[in-house]
């Protein structure tokens, strides 16, 4: 076969290629703005950090999917404000967030985590290494955390690799991967080659944080300090983490059934490390939200819905029974007042 023969064929088969794809696309934009009868509505507008309004992103069929939308604090089902900020998860606090966005680019995916400000515009723009996963702002604004698959695209999935990112919203500074921290573990030093970290939740100290680290096939809760680089081991089979506000408590999700990837909804209090199983008994793949001291907030799959999630609550104290907060909307963040 001569060479200009073998470059036509190239070039075809990457036409093709580029025809399937641009096909696939919009065929899932199709789907996008196709509405249902009782979706959730959405109409633009305004949407800042501030007042006592309650921001997610929204799940919903129509134009505004994907979008960091706002509803009134005490009507989470109200119609919807829809920003032009659109996000794979997001998260915010002292009046800046930090966006996990997934665009298609020239060849892969272009994933990056965009800090923004009250006002939801940009101010600072990381590339991330795989596919958005968790986010979480410090209380004061000062740090954002991000985790991505690397590998796989699921916790429940048989092998996966993830990397975990904190940054510095003011000056920019990046720790780029927490598996460069040291480790302790039962007050020794530990090195492994299979750590992952994901799910970082923040203290209002702007150094402590907790999250996941996995290793050996066990989960640890891990408390860090950014300025130390460093994170201790304090408790067994621990996910997803997410500190009260008032620092005395982690909710966390907990393997109860491995190979079928169940987990449960618990808070452990820190000062014991007593353990709470909460009323949601449906398997949570999330990192639940406070909204207060007393209640969380979590996604879950919508029924009949594979690609969409509901939100809901349940008391932190074990009592009560789950309710649905907000249906089709993922990546609360609680209403600041």
């Amino acid at each position: 076969m001569t060479r200009s023969r073998r470059l036509l064929l190239l070039l075809a088969a990457v036409l093709l290629l580029g025809g399937a794809g641009t096909a696939v696309v919009l065929r899932a934009a199709d789907r996008a703005v196709q509405t249902r009868p009782g979706d959730p509505v959405a109409a633009p507008g305004r949407v800042a950090l501030d007042g006592g309004r309650l921001v997610f992103v929204n799940e919903a069929p129509g134009p505004h999917r994907g979008a960091v939308v706002s509803v009134p604090g005490g009507e989470p089902r109200a119609e919807r404000t829809a920003s032009g900020l659109t996000c794979r998860r997001f998260h915010a606090a002292g009046g800046t967030g930090v966006c996990l966005s997934s665009a298609p680019g020239a060849l892969a995916q272009d994933n990056r985590a965009v800090i923004v400000d009250s006002g939801l515009r940009p101010v600072r723009s990381f590339p991330l290494a795989g596919t958005p996963s968790r986010a979480r702002m410090s209380p004061s604004g000062r740090f954002a955390a991000w985790t991505v698959f690397v590998t796989g695209e699921s916790y429940g999935s048989a092998f996966f690799s993830t990397r975990t990112a904190i940054a510095d919203t003011r000056t920019g500074a990046l720790e780029p991967d927490l598996e460069k921290f040291s480790v302790t573990m039962d007050g020794r030093p530990y090195s492994a080659a299979d750590v992952n970290f994901w799910g970082v939740t923040f203290s209002g100290d702007d150094d402590t944080f907790y999250a996941t680290l996995a290793t050996a096939g066990q989960t640890h809760l891990v408390r860090g300090s950014i300025s130390g680089r460093s994170v201790t081991t304090l408790a067994r089979n621990v996910e997803c983490p997410s500190l009260s506000p008032d620092e005395t408590r982690i909710a966390y999700k907990k393997r109860v059934q491995r190979g079928a990837s169940l987990w449960r909804e618990h808070v452990l209090d820190l000062r014991t490390l007593r353990e709470q199983p909460l009323a949601e008994k449906r398997s949570v793949d999330d990192q639940a939200l406070w909204l207060d001291d007393r209640t969380l907030a979590y996604g879950l799959p919508a029924d009949g819905a594979a690609d969409m999630t509901d939100l809901w609550t349940v008391r932190a104290d074990g009592s009560g029974e789950p309710r649905l907060l907000a249906p089709a909307a993922s990546s609360p963040t609680r209403p600041v007042s």
